[in-house]
């Protein structure tokens, strides 16, 4: 057998020659290929560059970022383009505190506990508000900046916040994965109805949510329009969006304690501010015809917003002297709840109401005493650190449980109180108009944001008495 040796040399020269020039030519072009890619890879804007980390927080569970990999077994830290091009100039800073963050979560061990990844439950039968936070790529449902139905104090992201893992956090139960909030879908539900939210701006907050989300489902946005001009929204009474080739109506009634505020003149003929505890507020009677409505009353039940409870609350002609807050809202639910039984037609119209959205000022207990959450970039990740449910909330479910109505209760104060990273806190402002020791809002929150997994829920619910989809996604 002739030795591999002779075996080259039988091998034509110019053949062999072009063969090593290939191997060459090969190698060499593999090479900047390779050395071409990291170039643009390092030329790359930052603002195209996300994390995709797994945050997971909920109720009886601290969130947990597996150490080597992500739920679909890549690198939990790995940096990957995103569709999300959004992201403002100062998407550097942004990055490195997106990876500190995560470093920090990655760092503490938490127990998982009975928590099954993406539970595959029954939206029938699941409990949507028992859940965590789940870090989520394709949130949010409308890019921020692109809806024009957002007050200014919401919008976050337009009065320069920079960090935007708040926008990047789904609510998923524990029992079932929850249905997408697909836009044109929930437009078919609402076909030829009007769907109303009545209440005080938490609420407000929830509708702008609604109208950003449907309207983004569209591609052409001229046929969504503002039936009624828009103020700042401590002040603005009702408005309503079109949507014209649905026929349907999306709209807010402004009603903070869902009762009649009430003026009378006393002894001295001095004209004294009451609210009717017995008289449910004047404008019901515009929606009681609504096919679907969700109300809400909590936030003006305080000592602030009602005189301390001194000679402000009126009941069949008697003014009391004294009255606590809760004594006063259990009274206003009641006349709240005699109105829903006398006068909404069940068969008809759907009434659901949610439930206390948390506030997280820090240093001071409301905006009138100096409480702040700039700075709040994570959200309570320890179960011990939440506030108790708040006692009005169990005056409601007392209230609900009594009706002939059935009311649909959206209890979405557990899911928020883990969020005090995304209220608008100093951004409730642009830069240019903050003044030192401004007031925070660490009441409402930022859009795109919370509120549109209320509404995530708040499909689901429709979802489930439509005869529609009603098993996980």
């Amino acid at each position: 057998m002739a030795s591999s040796k002779n075996l080259l040399k039988d091998v034509p020269k110019p053949l062999f020659q072009s063969f090593l020039f290939g191997i060459a030519t090969c190698f060499t072009s593999c090479l900047l290929l390779a050395l071409f890619s990291f170039i643009i890879f390092l030329g790359r804007h930052p603002q195209t560059l996300v994390l995709r980390p797994r945050v997971l927080i909920g109720a009886g569970s601290p969130p947990f970022i597996p150490s080597n990999t992500s739920e679909n077994g890549t690198n939990a830290t790995k940096v990957l383009n995103s569709s999300s091009t959004f992201l403002p100039s100062a998407a550097p800073k942004i990055l490195s505190g997106v990876i500190q963050d995560l470093n920090l979560l990655k760092n503490q061990k938490w127990n998982m506990g009975s928590w099954v990844e993406g539970g595959h439950g029954d939206l029938a039968s699941c409990d949507l508000f028992d859940g965590r936070w789940v870090a989520d790529d394709l949130s949010p449902n409308y890019s921020p900046g692109t809806c024009p139905f957002i007050d200014n104090a919401f919008d976050c992201f337009g009065n320069g916040r920079a960090d935007l893992n708040y926008m990047k956090l789904r609510w998923q139960p524990k029992g079932c994965r929850i249905p997408r909030l697909e836009g044109k879908r929930m437009l078919e539900l609402l076909r030829g109805k009007r769907l109303v939210f009545a209440g005080d701006s938490l609420n407000r907050n929830m509708w702008e949510s609604l109208v950003c989300i449907l309207r983004n489902s569209l591609r052409d946005k001229r046929r969504v329009f503002e039936i009624a001009g828009r103020t700042e929204f401590r002040t603005n009474n009702s408005y309503a969006v079109r949507f014209i080739d649905y026929n349907c109506s999306i709209e807010f009634f402004r009603s903070p304690f869902l009762v009649q505020p009430w003026a009378r003149v006393d002894a001295k003929g001095r004209r004294r501010e009451t609210l009717r505890l017995d008289l449910i507020e004047e404008s019901s009677s515009k929606f009681e015809d609504a096919d679907v409505i969700v109300f809400n009353s909590g936030h003006w039940w305080t000592h602030e917003k009602t005189s301390k409870g001194k000679n402000y609350y009126e009941e069949d002609g008697h003014v009391y002297p004294q009255l606590r807050a809760a004594e006063a809202y259990g009274k206003a639910m009641r006349t709240w709840a005699r109105w829903i039984d006398t006068h909404i037609d069940s068969k008809r119209t759907r009434v659901f109401f949610r439930g206390y959205s948390s506030s997280h000022f820090s240093g001071g207990r409301r905006w009138s005493s100096g409480g702040t959450c700039d700075g709040e970039t994570l959200p309570i990740t320890n179960d011990k650190h939440l506030a108790k449910y708040p006692a009005l909330m169990q005056i409601l479910g007392s209230v609900i449980k009594e009706m002939r109505t059935p009311v649909l209760y959206l209890n979405i104060t557990r899911m928020t109180d883990y969020r005090k990273d995304a209220h608008p806190s100093v951004y409730r402002q642009p830069a240019a108009q903050r003044k030192p020791g401004a007031v925070q809002d660490c009441s409402h929150w930022c859009l795109p944001g919370v509120p549109d997994a209320w509404n995530e829920l708040l499909y689901a619910m429709l979802l489930r008495g439509s005869g529609g989809e009603t098993r996980s996604s």
